[in-house]
């Protein structure tokens, strides 16, 4: 649904969405293998509130990890309006100085800002919490006055609006062919209370649903446009956060994918403890589930409980891993060092996990604690939270700085290594890509796909195969999943591994964080992308900025 209240002007509303900062688990090295690829997935929430703005304003929406919004951009506008996440804080800061110097009025809204709306004092309206009752006052307010107001205007929700009542994502409004994946919600909300989680705080404990009907209408929606991504990812905050709401949501997702004859894979975010449910992991199957993203967080199950995960060891954690493969879902994981209970053992245990374990793609981050946590809270009253641009996280560990940063690099290391990688690779060819099942050529037989896998397979071959330095690792893995018959294997595997081996080449050589939230990496790829100008500005006269 759009907005329902009556508005008497026309505006003009510039959506801009900030640039990531690079991670491991964007996988921008491997955008070029793809040709025309320039962004990992689409931003969701924004394209929601440009979906919600009344029917006679126009939404202009940019994405600048496809393209920077430009001045003429800006001058077309009344009100410009950003959204993002903490990574992304100079890059927001950033399109506000741009809208203000246009002399537009800037509007943030976001989970950055409703952690913490303190770091964004700079802005004209903050939008604090999800769509609903400071949705409608804020376009109240434009509709009235687009004048910049005199003092920051906090709006804050109190009345959400019902997932189901949210109107489809305006996925028309960006190019869907630039992206890597496609995104879909249908729940919002996690029961657990992780300790260094901001989610329950900001999208609640009781998660709240779209209806079958309304996610199947996006769907249609993203296939529809020419050149969609052939993977579409759930931003939902747990995918089993009601574990009967999916259920009963997955026979609808197969139906739609056999009478459209499987144009999509999926992937998700989910908990551990989903091992223990076969039936939805059978519909995931069917529906052609190929990857489940999991906060494994650290192979050490005392430590669980100090972070309130204890729900990961509801079944045995190699146990659950290989559940979930046998059913053709093969696991990414999120990995933190820097816990509290963190021994000289542990960067041991880590590696022996990454073997054992054979997931082949791991973000592993330094803890950072985040606003409206309760580690945050925690930290805050031990007198442990730092705020130094020159360190890698803003808590204060147990073990020295340097000690757990060094740990971090031997770990991405091992893990990253050619021959470690592709080793884990041929496992789940053994493992996981033979469960999956046989989804009709038809669906796969498009123009796009074919397109797609002949520059993808000719630049896997060239870049990879002949002229990388791992091509020997890589014809290896490749030989032992074409004696399966798994092609598209030798595709994935090559896509991946590239992305991860030269991230961790550059993070090895100090160019990228031990955390992905640091402060630190954020401000220097916003340096990357301003002008040699405006850098030698900043340095010369940094108080202007601070004003």
């Amino acid at each position: 649904m759009r907005c329902p209240l009556p508005v008497s002007s026309r505006r003009r509303i510039l959506c801009v969405f900030p640039a990531y900062t690079p991670s491991f688990g964007t996988f921008s090295h491997a955008y070029p293998l793809m040709g025309g690829v320039k962004a990992f997935m689409p931003p969701q929430g924004l394209l929601v509130i440009a979906a919600y703005m009344p029917e006679s304003w126009e939404c202009r929406f940019i994405d600048e990890n496809i393209r920077p919004a430009s001045p003429r951009d800006f001058a077309w506008a009344d009100a410009v309006f950003v959204s993002g996440m903490h990574i992304q804080e100079g890059q927001i800061h950033d399109i506000r100085r741009r809208a203000h110097e246009a002399g537009k009025v800037a509007v943030l809204g976001g989970p950055s800002v409703s952690g913490a709306p303190e770091k964004y004092p700079d802005f004209d309206y903050l939008h604090v919490g999800e769509i609903g009752d400071a949705t409608d006052r804020l376009i109240e307010i434009l509709d009235r006055d687009l004048a910049r107001p005199a003092a920051q205007l906090v709006l804050d929700t109190k009345d959400r609006l019902a997932l189901g009542d949210f109107p489809a994502p305006a996925y028309e409004a960006v190019p869907l062919k630039r992206y890597l994946i496609g995104s879909l919600q249908f729940s919002s909300g996690c029961p657990y209370r992780c300790e260094f989680c901001d989610i329950p705080q900001l999208y609640g404990r009781q998660p709240r649903l779209k209806s079958p009907e309304q996610m199947c209408a996006e769907l249609d929606a993203i296939v529809s446009q020419p050149g969609h991504p052939a993977v579409v990812y759930f931003v939902d905050d747990n995918f089993i956060g009601n574990r009967k709401a999916t259920r009963e949501m997955l026979p609808h997702l197969v139906e739609w994918q056999k009478k459209n004859n499987y144009p999509l894979q999926f992937a998700c975010e989910a908990t551990l403890n989903m091992a223990k449910q076969p039936e939805i992991l059978e519909l995931m199957r069917q529906a052609n589930f190929m990857t489940v993203f999991v906060g494994i967080e650290t192979p050490e199950a005392e430590a669980l409980k100090g972070i309130d995960k204890t729900h990961n060891a509801a079944v045995p954690m190699y146990e659950a891993i290989e559940t979930l493969n046998s059913y053709g879902l093969e696991v990414t994981s999120g990995i933190i060092l820097g816990l509290d209970s963190d021994t000289d053992k542990s960067e041991q245990n880590l590696i022996d996990f990454i073997d054992r374990s054979a997931i082949p793609v791991l973000t592993i981050n330094l803890l950072q604690a985040l606003p409206k946590t309760p580690l945050w809270d925690r930290l805050e009253r031990e007198g442990r939270l730092v705020h130094d641009a020159a360190l890698e996280s803003n808590v204060l560990f147990k073990r020295p700085h340097d000690t757990v940063v060094s740990s971090w690099r031997r770990a991405i290391s091992h893990a990253y290594s050619p021959e470690h990688l592709f080793e884990r690779f041929k496992h789940q060819c053994d493992v996981t890509y033979g469960n999956r099942i046989v989804t009709p050529t038809a669906g796969k037989l498009t123009f796009t796909n074919l397109r797609r896998g002949l520059i993808l397979g000719f630049n896997i071959i060239t870049r990879v195969g002949l002229f990388s330095d791992y091509r020997r690792p890589f014809w290896r893995a490749a030989a032992h999943a074409l004696k399966r018959g798994q092609i598209e294997a030798v595709f994935n595997m090559g896509f991946v591994a590239h992305h991860l081996i030269r991230f961790t080449r550059e993070a090895l050589r100090g160019e990228h964080n031990a955390s992905f939230y640091a402060a630190k990496a954020a401000e220097a790829e916003a340096q990357r992308q301003r002008s040699w100008w405006e850098n030698a500005r900043r340095r010369l006269a940094p108080e202007r900025e601070a004003a």
